[in-house]
């Protein structure tokens, strides 16, 4: 059984950053589509960022590009989101998924994950 934590969230000003991590064990996540998303209060779950299993295809939400880079160092089981420039807007619970069956054009949908952690807690004071 996998098993994915997240880690990194905290209270942060407005122009800051920080590194979201999610560290996958139970099983070699290498082979899986990872990806972010988020939600914040009174809002649905947001698709965030995508990091495909070759990590060679990334997408990303319009309302992040630029600002934030997701990675992975398949040696260590872990999923980075690098979060830069950070707004009020960005405040929410990230999570972090996991899918072996997702495809490209598919990837935005949760329901294509197989695999979630319980989030991590992202807070932006203007």
């Amino acid at each position: 059984q996998g098993q994915l934590e997240e880690s990194g969230g905290e209270v942060v000003q407005a122009g800051g950053s920080l590194r979201l991590s999610c560290v996958a064990s139970g099983r070699t996540f290498s082979r899986y589509t990872m990806a972010w998303f988020r939600q914040a209060p009174g809002k649905e779950r947001e698709f965030v960022a995508v990091n495909s299993v070759s990590g060679g295809y990334t997408k990303y939400v319009d309302s992040v590009k630029g600002r934030f880079t997701i990675s992975r160092d398949s040696a260590k089981n872990t999923v980075y989101l690098q979060m830069n420039n950070l707004k009020p807007e960005d405040t929410a619970r990230y999570y972090c998924a996991a899918s072996s069956r997702v495809i490209m054009s598919a990837v935005s949908l949760g329901r294509m994950y197989d695999y979630w952690g319980q989030g991590t807690q992202v807070t932006v004071s203007s």
